[in-house]
């Protein structure tokens, strides 16, 4: 399985419009971020998306990507969902629905925001398509298959909504995230790979991990490796990898990690 980071930054991007900081002006591509996406490569070619953020189209074209197989929403806020209508390419080449998994709550909020892609009543024009997609709904810590993987969601704290962190195999996959609540910390036993969400040093932020309770979290949970994405203007990426401690660095748009599970 490989792992491909497709945007690594938050809801406002970097560089930010309008911001001349030394992040946003840096000539160092990995101080370049997306909003949150990534991608999961299995054996057999088959795709998991993670998220479908603004740029999602852009990104799907820097990585090669032709075909999806599945999308698991973390959560309905804009900067992970609002590129949806970018899947409209995969169900039109599938002559079919493209399946989708969230919680009942989040499904919830995709279906009242892009009625014209969940409601069964609507057709388009003729000529003229949309986007087919499937929206399964998860139950937390229940596995279940996607993408001809076994995933098990967790929930995760994230201000007055709840998001979902999941567990492949050896990977573990946390983002917008302030707390990990012992169920999800339980799933997370044992898992050599994780990812993780990090604003910034310092500031503690309502909604989201910074930098120091991300490492903390990290090394409650033990991986041999670590990632912290999901990162602001007000972090470089050179300065921040000097900082980390070993096994944990930040990723960065287009970074591919290789997971074995043998």
């Amino acid at each position: 399985m490989k792992l491909r980071f497709l945007g690594t930054g938050t809801s406002f991007g970097i560089p930010v419009i309008g911001c001349g900081c030394d992040v946003c002006t840096s000539t160092d591509p990995r101080d370049r971020r997306t909003r949150h996406g990534a991608l999961l490569q299995f054996d057999g070619g088959r795709n998991l998306l993670i998220d479908s953020p603004p740029e999602l189209r852009l990104q799907l074209i820097d990585a090669g990507v032709s075909a999806v197989d599945g999308v698991f929403f973390t959560h309905a806020h804009a900067d992970h969902a609002h590129g949806i209508d970018d899947l409209r390419v995969f169900s039109a080449r599938r002559r079919g629905p493209l399946p989708a998994w969230a919680d009942d709550s989040n499904a919830d909020r995709l279906r009242r925001t892009f009625p014209y892609i969940f409601d069964t009543a609507y057709r388009p024009p003729v000529g003229t398509t949309k986007p087919e997609i499937d929206l399964h709904v998860f139950e937390p810590g229940t596995p279940f298959e996607v993408a001809g993987a076994t995933l098990t969601a967790f929930a995760l704290p994230h201000g007055d909504i709840t998001a979902f962190g999941f567990r492949t195999g050896s990977l573990g996959y946390v983002t917008d995230a302030k707390r990990i609540p012992p169920e999800a910390r339980a799933i997370l036993e044992g898992v050599r790979v994780l990812v993780i969400n990090a604003l910034w040093h310092g500031n503690p932020h309502p909604t989201h991990f910074n930098v120091e309770e991300a490492v903390a979290a990290v090394r409650d949970i033990a991986p041999e490796r670590a990632y912290l994405t999901h990162l602001t203007h007000r972090v470089r990426h050179a300065e921040l990898s000097k900082s980390l401690p070993d096994g944990i660095e930040p990723a960065h748009d287009s970074l591919v990690v290789a997971i074995d599970d043998t």
